[in-house]
């Protein structure tokens, strides 16, 4: 053990310390490590904001400014309900929109009480009486199908326990899956349910999860929209929220604020974050409540796969499908919905392998469908041979334009409601706006 090390073996997480290696000094808060992080690494919050990762050497020398503190949970505060102000009930489903580094202690925590939750955003008590649960804690890309079941009888719970909205919180990352999910599963929402999300931690200056949060709640209180939807950054500015459909969005940067856009459609709806003022942009979501009665669907575990079509595919690639008897598979096509299905030399013979494997899946009783790499435009597999033999083979979703990501949910959802034949007629149906009559390039152009 090097002198070092017996030096940190005194001080432990949220320290305050100096760190001088060998002609540099650093000073700050000493912060819990990753899962992933070496054993000879310590990191520091530095006092302009910043993390440094360090190596500990021999000749390192660690001194102790301040002990930090002990992380405490806030004062309880008591929540006054106004009768007049709407209810919004905030469901969590992930600790990210709500979590935060403590850095007087170094330690990571989650606030999902109304207590917890108003003191992190405040502006919410302003809006809305508010309510808090917790109904899962975990990664987004963690999710299964049976997942969406939790989150539908919570909204549904609340639905039927009188709330006037619901928010749920929710990892980025397949943020679009469970909008989708929700949307197909809960039919007729007499209240507007909306999903939202954080690129940045609540603890950083660049959060976008109060803005997200407060937009979703302004939304809410100042619209008359019922049904699913999306809310988060409309722009990388802190002035507007866009209301994005929950069938038709998907994540398009991996880490900007407004990475959320609406694919072959446009906005729902502007929410000016200051003023609360809500302006309606697209003119297919009317502000209206249902005239027909709320009505539920759930998932099963059914399996449906998603395989993305590239040069040099094999038919091998099929097989699994085919071993493990999957009841749905989306093909993410080239283009209007091609694949290498077609020989036209030597080289190309293993083409009229994969075709003979999708017939063959295709008639063990799997359903599959066709979506497009290109994610804009719509599926036309009309125009080229390939497509038509696709189409006579028994490949479904011809001039459907569906995210593939919405397509997986929809399929998945009525192979969880309906027989193999229904299921057939009702996938190239537009069902909960997922499917566009035309495709007008203004919805590139957004």
């Amino acid at each position: 053990m090097t002198s070092t090390q017996e030096q940190l073996k005194n001080i432990k997480t949220g320290d305050f310390v100096k760190l001088t290696d060998k002609k540099k000094t650093y000073v700050g808060t000493l912060m819990p490590k990753s899962e992933l992080s070496a054993q000879n690494i310590i990191v520091l919050k530095l006092e302009n904001g910043y993390n440094v990762g360090l190596e500990i050497t021999k000749n390192m020398k660690i001194e102790l400014l301040k002990k930090g503190q002990t992380q405490t949970k806030p004062k309880k505060q008591k929540i006054d309900i106004n009768p007049k102000k709407p209810t919004i009930t905030i469901l969590h489903t992930g600790g990210t929109i709500a979590s935060k580094v403590d850095y007087k202690t170094g330690a990571v925590s989650a606030s999902f009480s109304p207590e917890e939750i108003l003191e992190m955003f405040p502006e919410l008590k302003k809006i809305a009486n508010i309510k808090s649960k917790l109904i899962a804690n975990v990664f987004s890309e963690n999710l299964c199908l049976s997942h969406y079941n939790i989150f539908i009888n919570a909204i549904t719970k609340e639905i039927k326990n009188g709330a006037d909205g619901i928010i749920l919180t929710h990892g980025t990352d397949t943020l679009g899956y469970t909008a989708a999910a929700i949307s197909f599963a809960i039919n007729n929402s007499p209240i507007p349910i909306i999903l939202v999300g954080a690129q940045r931690s609540s603890d950083r200056g660049s959060s976008d999860a109060a803005m997200n949060l407060i937009g979703a709640a302004h939304f809410i209180t100042k619209s008359k929209f019922s049904g699913v939807a999306i809310c988060m950054h409309d722009t990388t500015d802190d002035t507007n929220c866009a209301i994005l459909p929950a069938t038709k969005t998907r994540k398009m940067h991996t880490s900007k604020r407004d990475a959320f856009k609406p694919i072959n459609d446009k906005k729902i709806a502007t929410v000016d974050v200051k003023t609360g003022n809500v302006m309606f942009t697209n003119p297919k979501y009317k502000p209206t409540k249902p005239a027909e009665k709320l009505n539920v669907k759930k998932f099963k575990d059914v399996k449906v796969g998603i395989l993305r079509v590239h040069p040099g595919m094999l038919d091998v690639e099929l097989d699994t499908y085919i071993k493990n008897k999957f009841d749905g598979l989306i093909i993410e096509g080239t283009g209007l919905g091609h694949a290498n299905i077609i020989a036209f030399d030597d080289i190309s013979k293993t083409n009229e392998l994969v075709f003979k494997k999708l017939e063959k899946l295709i008639a063990s009783g799997c359903v599959v469908a066709m979506t497009s790499q290109t994610v804009y435009g719509r599926i036309n597999m009309d125009v080229y041979s390939a497509g038509r033999k696709l189409i006579t083979a028994g490949v479904l979703g011809n001039m459907c334009d569906m995210l593939p990501e919405t397509a997986f949910i929809k399929l998945s959802w009525l192979l969880s409601n309906y027989n193999v034949d229904d299921v057939k007629k009702l996938y190239s149906i537009n069902l909960r706006g997922e499917i566009t009559t035309r495709s007008k390039a203004e919805f590139y152009d957004e």
